[in-house]
């Protein structure tokens, strides 16, 4: 029998005593008070606006990008530090405690490479480091939905290996539908292709894409929001499973009327239980742009 302790800690029926740590970075979109509330340690990413380099979550403000946007600026984003990497991983070593990373897709950051390079550094050193990275293959809150059911794993006293399994049946079966004002954001910044960007351009017409192995697909073209979001939840209703249990999450780019809207319509179609809504942050929203909305919820039974 397994017990579990504030501190996270999970003591064993040998008597032993066993601590895990979790990392996430600031692609998952979860407020700071998560981090601090669920002991899991943040590693921020980096905003670059106004001539200032910020951590996102923690040094900027969302809104501010999304006003900077608004008013014709272009903010650039780099990849977690290489050094704050180093230094969590070598306490980590330090500790003699297990660990795992969670990690933006690599298919939109370098933060998952650098932090594979960055461990396999640090254990030239300390050799029984225990680290595992995954590239979770996620963004937003589709992937701060993976980090939460992690943390609650971490709490409920499961062992790594369960948890890391676990993590990575989230990662296979999250699902992420949203749509945005303007393709273009995300072709500027590289998200995007700008042969996918051209239907951005086109009057009142809002394209749905998905996320497909970690990368941005522009799947539909729909004329006008509540088209777009009605299309939305038929997708949801082809591809998802056992909605109504399911723990649903919506993250906005500066508008939560939108996202207030979508949420009414997703509990009267599919009566969820629990929708998560938050705002989308300021790392991917220097690239998303004012007025995204996504949607995350899982393809397959949680029970299987």
């Amino acid at each position: 029998m397994l017990f579990f302790d504030e501190a996270f800690t999970i003591i064993t029926d040998k008597g032993g005593i066993q601590q895990m740590k979790l990392f996430a970075d600031s692609g998952c979109d979860l407020p700071l008070d998560f981090f601090d509330s669920h002991q899991v340690t943040l590693i921020p990413l980096r905003v670059h606006l106004y001539g200032e380099d910020y951590e996102d979550i923690k040094g900027i403000n969302p809104k501010k990008v999304y006003e900077a946007i608004r008013q014709g600026e272009m903010p650039k984003t780099s990849q977690a530090s290489p050094l704050l990497l180093e230094k969590l991983f070598t306490e980590l070593a330090e500790s003699g405690e297990p660990g795992i990373y969670l990690a933006f897709s690599s298919a939109l950051s370098g933060t998952y490479q650098t932090a594979v390079m960055v461990r396999d550094q640090v254990q030239e050193k300390y050799s029984d480091l225990d680290l595992t990275i995954i590239d979770t293959k996620a963004a937003s809150l589709g992937y701060g939905l993976i980090v939460r059911q992690a943390a609650e794993c971490l709490q409920k006293g499961w062992p790594k290996e369960d948890i890391v399994a676990d993590i990575q049946f989230h990662c296979q079966h999250m699902e992420h539908i949203f749509t945005v004002e303007d393709l273009g954001h995300l072709a500027k910044g590289g998200r995007l292709s700008n042969g996918a960007a051209w239907i951005g351009g086109l009057l009142n017409i809002k394209p749905i894409l998905h996320v497909e192995d970690g990368k941005l697909i522009p799947i539909e073209k729909i004329r006008g929001r509540k088209k777009a979001f009605n299309r939305m939840l038929d997708i949801m209703e082809q591809r998802g499973v056992h909605l109504s249990s399911q723990r649903i999450a919506i993250s906005h780019g500066d508008d939560p009327e939108a996202a207030e809207l979508l949420k009414s319509m997703i509990n009267e179609r599919f009566h969820c239980q629990e929708i998560f809504t938050h705002i989308i942050g300021s790392a991917i929203a220097s690239h998303a742009g004012p007025g995204t909305i996504a949607l995350f919820f899982l393809n397959a039974d949680l029970s299987s």
